[in-house]
């Protein structure tokens, strides 16, 4: 599975947009995707998938128009539900006792009138296992959100939700997870450069697991 993130528009790192209709790819997020295309351009796509919100779908149709593609939407996968928190500043934010809470514990945040990070890290991941499911012997890609992306990449790397606010999910980012029959690998992370060994990597005899170009040792424990 390729979890991307979706290019820049004017608000990101300005504006929590959240679920806010109406926000598009900015100039500059329109060329990130274009290269975003270019750099995926080696790898074979079963199928495409995004959030329904519009900076994810403009992200997902340069993939699709260069390839032919259709996209798939996947309300599941849509931003986290901010509730009141929806397009306020930035700067409004980080006063709040809320964004202390949102940086040190959040699995005790549920957001005023919106969701708690643990329920949308619970449906993120049940609507990837289940496109998983629908592509056993393929790779996938998913344009959604930052804080979903990182929420989903915590749970497959055995992280409590509490430290997922140390991982970066950057615009335009592609990360890559390996679902296989004895334990997901995390292949990329926050990756923005050059995508091609992927292509070269073979899959595994389950069709799931993380590709690999050699052969993988049988399992047991493994030295340090």
């Amino acid at each position: 599975m390729l979890l991307i993130r979706h290019a820049l528009t004017e608000a990101t790192g300005k504006r929590l947009s959240g679920r806010t209709p109406g926000i598009h790819l900015s100039d500059e997020g329109r060329r990130q995707a274009g290269r975003l295309a270019e750099r995926l351009a080696s790898l074979p796509l079963a199928a495409l998938y995004a959030s329904p919100l519009e900076r994810c779908k403009e992200t997902a149709e340069v993939i699709a128009t260069s390839r032919g593609m259709v996209i798939r939407e996947v309300p599941e996968l849509t931003e986290v539900d901010y509730g009141r928190w929806t397009g306020r500043s930035m700067p409004q934010l980080v006063r709040t006792v809320l964004w202390r809470k949102v940086q040190q514990i959040p699995s005790a945040v549920t957001f005023p009138e919106g969701e708690g990070l643990i329920d949308a890290q619970r449906r993120s991941v049940a609507a990837l296992e289940e496109i998983a499911g629908r592509h056993p012997r393929a790779a996938v890609a998913i344009v959604s959100h930052a804080d979903v992306i990182r929420l989903v990449l915590a749970h497959y790397a055995g992280l409590h939700i509490d430290l997922f606010q140390r991982l970066i999910v950057s615009p335009a980012s592609v990360s890559v997870i390996g679902l296989g029959d004895r334990v997901p690998r995390i292949i990329r992370m926050n990756d923005t450069g050059i995508l091609d060994d992927l292509a070269r990597r073979k899959a595994p005899p389950d069709g799931r697991g993380p590709p690999s170009s050699k052969k993988r040792p049988s399992a047991g424990p493994k030295g340090t």
